[in-house]
């Protein structure tokens, strides 16, 4: 497969080159090889992508939400039917397994385009009597919305974006990361192809600096950012100059509660789903997993058993399971953090090692006899390194499990419903899981608490986060006044 896309850039429709931008070498994670090589956005291109989409913002506005949400189904329909190409790109893309990315990515974006196409033409007013007068509320578009993406999830995050600014009228540049540039070039391909306008979604490439200048610009109405803490806290700082409205969705040490009397096989496929699945680089992961002393041996047995089926290899094979991370730079900073958790004295269980293979492949790796205050139960390391913590007490657990300064996702694995659902309210973190880890479908919220970020993806609460009301008061007698 020919992975180098026409041009680095999808602007008004169409692929756009600008080769005076700085050089981005995509790398595939799987050999270390560079497979494409784009450009930047130079300042012409950015001026360029966001004077379209502002010129394109009205008209797009101006369609019947039933209109625009007919061009979203459309295009859900369209990266459905090329889920195969679309999978093995992301592969490339990402290092991911095929056997994961078939299943997950364009097919979670297809879900978005589809969820909010259908939920499009449901965003409406309401009437509110007063006496004789009343007041009609209209709910609009922002105008023009920045995205900026992460290199885990690249297509998914880009429709994730796209699907509720597009359904509430807005129009959008997106700019994914450097490291996972190629899949949003193929959203807004099939956007375009579907019938949304030329400038409706636009893509642009670009290092930070490129994001900073989108983040900045006058003509932007509203900036959405997928990544870490430190970027999220330059994005919001830069956006909130200009008053514009942000959603943040950052990163994560969610904490994995799993209680004597739960299902161990359960248990541990959470705790894999939480660590392990996409090599450990999922912001919501649950890297804390707090294990009852009662079940703790079994539950290491198991894991370490069927940790012993994981396959790597190369990730377009569909039996490969396990892939690289995403990075030589990654991997490093993950080894580095493996060498921390030994340092500090825990008990490494198994993996921790490099694998020879091409790439930038690391073996799943468990600690055990973690304590709260060592590293790698404290600083978020976004690779497969799964922390087993003990604990004692439902009370004694819920206080450690919140005390960290992140609040995106936590789970709980119990027999006892009326305790999950108690564990559930006392958790400090805005997505939680009984009985499971990493669902994530569309109707459902996603976001966090605390410094894991502000507003929510995907639901009907995105709508809130792409569009504002306008109150309009209407008098139906005469109006009176002092003088």
């Amino acid at each position: 497969m020919n992975v180098q896309p026409q041009a680095s850039h999808f602007i008004d429709g169409a692929y756009i080159e600008d080769t005076q931008g700085e050089r981005i070498d995509v790398i595939y994670p799987a050999t270390g090889a560079v497979i494409a090589t784009l450009h930047s956005a130079t300042t012409a291109i950015v001026d360029q992508a966001l004077a379209s989409a502002k010129c394109a913002q009205k008209e797009w506005a101006s369609w019947t939400a039933t209109e625009r949400g007919r061009v979203l189904r459309r295009a859900a329909d369209i990266m459905r039917e090329r889920n195969h190409a679309l999978s093995v790109l992301e592969t490339y893309d990402t290092g991911k397994p095929y056997q994961e990315t078939s299943v997950v990515d364009a097919t979670s974006g297809a879900d978005a385009l589809e969820y909010f196409g259908g939920l499009a033409a449901s965003i409406t007013g309401e009437h509110i009597q007063l006496g004789d007068d009343f007041v009609y509320t209209r709910r609009e578009p922002l105008g023009v919305c920045v995205g900026i993406g992460a290199w885990n999830y690249p297509t998914q995050i880009a429709c994730w974006k796209g699907a509720p600014a597009l359904a509430c009228g807005n129009t959008m540049v997106f700019k994914p990361s450097e490291t996972t540039p190629l899949c949003a070039l193929k959203v807004a391909e099939i956007l375009h192809e579907a019938g949304a306008p030329a400038g409706v979604y636009n893509v642009i490439q670009g290092y930070g600096a490129v994001g900073a200048s989108l983040v900045t610009d006058a003509r932007v109405d509203k900036v959405s950012l997928t990544g870490s803490v430190p970027t999220g806290r330059k994005v919001y700082q830069a956006a909130a100059e200009g008053i514009r409205h942000v959603t943040m969705e950052l990163g994560g040490k969610s904490p994995l509660v799993i209680f004597d009397d739960a299902d161990v096989e359960n248990a541990v496929s959470g705790a894999i789903l939480g660590n392990f699945y996409s090599s450990g680089q999922v912001c919501s992961n649950g890297t804390r997993v707090f294990v009852q002393r009662g079940i703790k041996d079994a539950f290491l047995k198991r894991l370490t058993a069927r940790l012993a089926d994981v396959k790597m290899g190369d990730p377009q094979d569909p039996d490969v399971n396990f892939g690289p991370v995403v990075s030589e730079r990654q991997r490093d900073i993950v080894e580095g953090f493996i060498a921390k958790g030994v340092e500090e004295g825990a008990t490494l269980v198994t993996g921790g090692k490099r694998v020879d293979l091409d790439g930038f492949f690391l073996e799943p790796t468990v600690f055990a006899d973690v304590t709260d205050d060592m590293t790698i139960a404290r600083d978020e390391i976004f690779g497969p390194v799964m922390s087993v913590l003990d604990f004692e007490t439902e009370d004694e657990v819920l206080a450690r499990a919140n005390d960290t300064a992140f609040g995106l996702a936590a789970g709980v694995f119990t027999a006892d419903l009326t305790r999950a659902h108690r564990m559930a309210a006392g958790f400090e973190a805005g997505t939680c899981y009984i009985n499971t880890y990493n669902d994530a479908p569309v109707e459902a919220p996603f976001g966090g608490s605390k410094l894991s970020g502000v507003g929510r993806e995907n639901s009907k609460a995105a709508i809130e986060h792409y569009s504002q009301i306008k109150g309009v008061y209407v008098r139906m007698r005469d109006l009176e006044a002092p003088f």
